[in-house]
């Protein structure tokens, strides 16, 4: 691909009936993008269509169309683009050189029909003839569409280049290209590897150790020593949370940045590591000091591949779902897994649409991991990543003087071994914090977050304290 999330204008088509005006305008609230719904641009500058078509006919139609959409794909700017339903019959717009991520909005025809008949829509005034156009059509969709979606979290999964899909690894002829290295971690290789090297012919294979030994910096370096691949090629990251942060971080320095696809296995890694471009490795002195923000081409989610996931690291993953949940207001982790993932995906993919680089209000993503990083350091790493955000939730609901019952319900946390200065001194020497002073998230309502909350030190460590067991 050309381009990644970032860059790439957001294309909604659909036949008539899918919704792509409606759900158009509230993608384009969510990712703050400018939405340019080409019908309504042709009737801002020429009238009705109703009228167009009866005047001038169908042909004239499209060319103002083309006239339409080329303007709104030469914009700078990445942004919303709805297409009219017959957008793709008769003429090529979507291969004019611009970059796009396209996305067909499902409808069936039946639904379609209900929706528009009685309209002033030209092309829905006689049954047999809607019909026949929509089946004359379909192909049309499927053979310029990236993605297919049914609701606004999907389109805003597209528009980061998410894919949410069993069988994912099926995925990667589609969006892999040659040459192309894959990392994995002993455990997920035993399992998947095999899987993946019969769905795509990778140049070369490497692994990196399992859990927070692979945010190692010697880890990283034997890795890094080890890739043969150039600049043109493609490295493929299959493996849990960890794994993610190194690889990510490692395609982001080796040879100035190769592109790269996370292929997350753990619950951890599909609703938070593998989505936003954030990289990292550990320093003895703290977690994730070392970094930078690389966004992946695209982001494969497979919430089969959780079918082996031992129960604790599925804990790990349901303490990122709280955050989650907690920041959204609503309680996903109620939803079934397969739905869980896809919402929270979509929630944190919107909010790091809006921020990449983290200078603003993607800085809510932090609720709960100052603390969390405090311990981990702390306990020298010897604490889950989970059992350390439930404690930082735990601590931010306090702090924000909220109810603590769905963490306490979701998660028991339970105080954790750790030595009080090392993790007061990576608190201290925390990313997030300014001028040495702690900066917090904290909530004013589940739904409602308050981003770089100055609190008293003495109250952080107070609290950092009641976290750790005696």
């Amino acid at each position: 691909m050309a381009a990644n999330a970032l860059d790439r204008h957001l294309v909604l088509v659909g036949f008539m009936g899918a919704g792509k005006s409606t759900i158009g305008a509230e993608v384009a609230r969510r990712l703050r993008r400018e939405l340019i719904d080409v019908d309504a641009e042709i009737e801002r500058a020429e009238g009705p269509i109703a009228r167009i078509f009866a005047e001038r006919g169908e042909a004239a139609f499209r060319e103002l169309e083309a006239r339409q959409f080329a303007a709104a794909a030469g914009r700078f700017f990445p942004s919303v683009i709805v297409l009219g339903a017959g957008a793709v019959e008769t003429r090529e717009l979507l291969s004019g050189g611009w970059v796009f991520q396209v996305v067909q909005l499902d409808v069936d025809v039946e639904a379609a029909w209900e929706r528009a008949k009685g309209s002033s829509r030209p092309l829905a005034q006689d049954e047999t003839e809607f019909r026949r156009r929509f089946e004359l059509r379909a192909p049309l969709y499927a053979e310029v569409a990236d993605a297919r979606a049914r609701d606004a979290d999907d389109v805003v999964l597209a528009a980061a280049g998410i894919h949410v899909e069993t069988g994912g690894l099926q995925l990667l002829e589609r969006f892999v290209k040659e040459p192309a290295a894959l990392v994995t971690e002993p455990v997920v290789g035993g399992i998947h590897g095999a899987d993946a090297q019969l769905a795509f012919p990778f140049e070369e294979s490497h692994d990196l150790p399992s859990g927070e030994a692979a945010k190692e910096i010697g880890a990283v370096e034997r890795f890094w020593r080890s890739l043969r691949i150039g600049r043109d090629g493609t490295l493929v990251a299959l493996g849990g949370g960890a794994l993610t942060d190194a690889a990510g971080f490692a395609a982001a320095t080796y040879l100035r940045g190769l592109p790269w696809i996370p292929i997350p296995t753990t619950l951890t890694g599909q609703v938070d590591a593998a989505i936003g471009g954030k990289t990292a490795i550990d320093l003895a002195e703290g977690k994730n000091l070392v970094g930078a923000f690389h966004w992946p081409e695209w982001t494969i989610i497979d919430p089969a591949l959780l079918a082996t996931l031992p129960e604790r690291e599925r804990r790990n993953g349901l303490a990122e779902v709280v955050k989650t949940g907690l920041l959204a207001g609503e309680p996903l982790w109620e939803l079934p897994e397969p739905e869980l993932v896809r919402r929270c995906a979509a929630f944190k993919a919107a909010v790091c649409l809006r921020d990449p680089q983290d200078r603003g209000e993607r800085k809510m993503l932090n609720l709960g991991h100052t603390f969390a990083h405090a311990l981990e350091a702390g306990a020298r790493f010897g604490v889950s990543h989970g059992d350390a955000v439930a404690l930082g939730l735990l601590a931010a609901l306090r702090m924000s003087a909220l109810d603590t019952t769905a963490v306490e319900d979701v998660l028991a946390p339970e105080p954790v071994p750790a030595d009080r200065e090392l993790a007061w001194q990576a608190f201290e020497r925390d990313k997030k914090g300014e001028g040495g002073e702690p900066r917090l998230v904290l909530l004013e309502a589940p739904g409602q977050p308050l981003i770089d909350v100055e609190v008293p030190p003495q109250l952080v460590r107070a609290e950092l304290n009641r976290l750790i067991a005696e």
